[in-house]
């Protein structure tokens, strides 16, 4: 985080970002992947728990970390148990509806359903072509095909999700798209078999990869198109728009719409880390976090 005078400080606070190998993953951040607000304002922080990309999670060390930002708090910790945490498992995003989260597994493709109040958490669409990478699909960044440390196109399992204003409907991709819908209250009912619920997938919207995306309040999705440095704009009729584009945007992840109509965009340049470059790290610093102004037509409160 960065203070009030914008120096650099770990956040919450430094023992919790101060994991290292041998030492307890369940009580500090391992990998941290995502961040997320819910609709009471508390942040939510995915630690995928492996040290490595592509690697297993530590016993315990994949969890959902909630905090209360007016005192920089950790509220509660939910670890996932090795039946949803699986080996090769890389637990990726998150969206609230009422006591309920859906996260994404970008590993291990499938989506996991998540009680708050039980805290108890189950897999569903394991291996499901809609949480799956397509194979005739590749991630283009900077003109070329982001490949993984073994030489082969990146894939990417489900990754991307939002929901509908009104909570009826989850969508969600793997990063390559295309995207899928199925209802929540089908997803929510664990007694529904996993064959009736594969056969309620429907397609939804068959976007290019991307880095991040919103959702306002009116249907609207935002999202960051990797191959156009760019960030793009679904209407619910399915009109698509540029909103800007600028190579400044590379890789730009997790847009963030405030109150004032404005995005926040931060730029972590993922394909540019040694990892997949041959161990040569690529990275133009400094790091970035841009913002965009979205004009009074953007619906207000929404992230």
């Amino acid at each position: 985080m960065l203070d009030a005078k914008g120096a650099v400080a770990p956040f919450p606070d430094q023992q919790w970002n101060a994991w290292q190998p041998g030492q307890d993953p369940r009580t500090a951040f391992v990998n941290v992947d995502a961040i997320h607000l819910d609709d009471s304002g508390a942040l939510w922080v995915i630690d995928t728990g492996s040290p490595q990309f592509g690697g297993d999670p530590l016993p315990g060390g994949a969890k959902l970390v909630q905090i209360d930002l007016p005192t920089r708090r950790v509220a509660s910790v939910i670890t996932f148990t090795a039946d949803v945490a699986l080996p090769g498992s890389y637990i990726d995003d998150i969206r609230f509806h009422g006591h309920t989260a859906y996260l994404t597994d970008a590993g291990k493709p499938g989506i996991v359903v998540l009680d708050l109040q039980t805290k108890t958490a189950r897999r569903v669409l394991d291996n499901h072509s809609s949480t799956t990478a397509p194979a005739d699909r590749t991630i283009v960044a900077d003109g070329a095909v982001v490949r993984a440390p073994d030489g082969q196109p990146l894939r990417v399992n489900a990754d991307p999700m939002e929901l509908s204003p009104d909570g009826q409907w989850l969508y969600y991709a793997p990063l390559e798209g295309p995207w899928s819908q199925i209802e929540t209250k089908l997803l929510d009912d664990p007694s529904i078999p996993p064959d009736t619920l594969a056969a309620a997938v429907r397609p939804w919207a068959d976007l290019p990869p991307v880095g991040g995306t919103a959702m306002t309040s009116d249907g609207t999705l935002y999202f960051t198109d990797l191959a156009e440095n760019a960030l793009k704009r679904r209407t619910p009729d399915g009109a698509i728009s540029t909103v800007v584009q600028d190579e400044r945007m590379a890789w730009a992840d997790a847009p963030f719409i405030e109150s004032g109509h404005k995005v926040w965009l931060p730029v972590p340049q993922m394909h540019r880390v040694s990892l997949f470059n041959d161990g040569q790290p690529r990275t133009r610093w400094p790091i970035q976090l841009l913002g965009l102004d979205l004009g009074p037509t953007t619906p207000s409160g929404d992230q």
